[in-house]
C-alpha cells in the first residue's frame, strides 16, 4: 500500500508540475523577463542585501539559469520536483486521515494546500518580480515558513476539530503571522510599473491555484484507486 501511495503521489506531482510549467511559460515568464530590466545591479544593492544576488564574502554573482532552453528546463525540473513533493504531502495527509477519496475530494485537499502554501502567505508576502523593493531574505523566508506552518495547522483545526472552541483556536493560529506582520522592504521605492506587478501577482496566484487543483484531483484519484486495489487484493 505504501508503494502505491508513493507512486500515486509522484505521478500526480509529475503531471501537475508539467502543467504549471506550461502555464508559467505562457503567463508568468514573459512578465519576469520584462521586469528584469528594472532590476538594480548588485553594486546598487544595500550591503546587507547582497546575499540575494551574490555568494557570501567573495562578490561573485550567484548562479542562475541562462535565458532560453536552460531556463525552461530548470523551471520544468523545479516544478516537477516540487509537484512530486507536494503530492507526497497530500497523499500522506489523506492516508493519515484514513479516507477513501475520489478526484472530487482530492480537489478539496488541493484547495487546502493552495490556501496554506500560497494564498494565505501571499497576503503578507505577495509574489515578487525582479526589481521590486524587498526586505531581508532570511527574515522573509522565516516569516513565510511560519505563515505556511500556521496556515496548515489553523486550517487543519478548522476542518477537523471536534468542537467550535478548537476551530476558533485554529482561526487564531492562522492569523498570528499576519498580526505580527511580514518583514518590510529596505525601502518603498519601486521602479516596476504597478500594472505589471498586479498582472504578475494575479498570474502567479491563478496558475498556482490551477496547479493545486490538478494536483489534488490527481492525488485523490490515484490514492482512491490504491485503496480500492488494496481492498480487493
Amino acid at each position: 500500500m505504501i508503494t502505491r501511495l508513493l507512486l500515486a503521489a509522484i505521478a500526480a506531482g509529475l503531471i501537475a508540475g508539467a502543467l504549471i510549467s506550461v502555464l508559467q511559460v505562457v503567463k508568468v515568464t514573459p512578465l519576469i523577463l520584462a521586469a528584469e530590466v528594472y532590476e538594480a545591479p548588485a553594486g546598487d544593492m544595500p550591503a546587507h542585501a547582497h546575499s540575494q544576488g551574490e555568494s557570501a564574502g567573495d562578490g561573485r554573482a550567484a548562479w542562475a539559469p541562462e535565458d532560453g532552453i536552460e531556463r525552461l528546463a530548470f523551471t520544468v525540473l523545479t516544478n516537477i520536483v516540487t509537484g512530486a513533493g507536494f503530492g507526497l504531502l497530500l497523499a500522506a495527509a489523506i492516508a493519515f486521515r484514513g479516507l477513501r477519496t475520489t478526484w472530487r475530494e482530492g480537489v478539496i485537499w488541493g484547495i487546502g494546500g493552495y490556501l496554506a502554501f500560497s494564498l494565505l502567505p501571499s497576503l503578507g508576502l505577495p509574489p515578487e518580480l525582479p526589481g521590486m523593493a524587498a526586505g531581508d531574505l532570511g527574515a522573509r523566508q522565516t516569516w513565510w515558513l511560519t505563515a505556511v506552518s500556521a496556515s496548515a495547522a489553523g486550517l487543519a483545526l478548522i476542518a477537523f476539530a471536534p468542537n467550535w472552541a478548537l476551530r476558533a483556536l485554529g482561526l487564531i493560529v492562522l492569523l498570528i503571522p499576519h498580526a505580527i506582520g511580514a518583514p518590510p522592504p529596505y525601502d518603498f521605492t519601486n521602479d516596476v510599473p504597478a500594472e505589471m506587478v498586479a498582472q504578475f501577482v494575479t498570474a502567479s496566484l491563478v496558475t498556482t491555484a490551477l496547479f493545486w487543483a490538478v494536483l489534488g484531483a490527481l492525488t485523490g484519484h490515484f490514492v482512491g484507486r490504491g485503496f480500492e486495489e488494496s481492498a480487493a487484493a
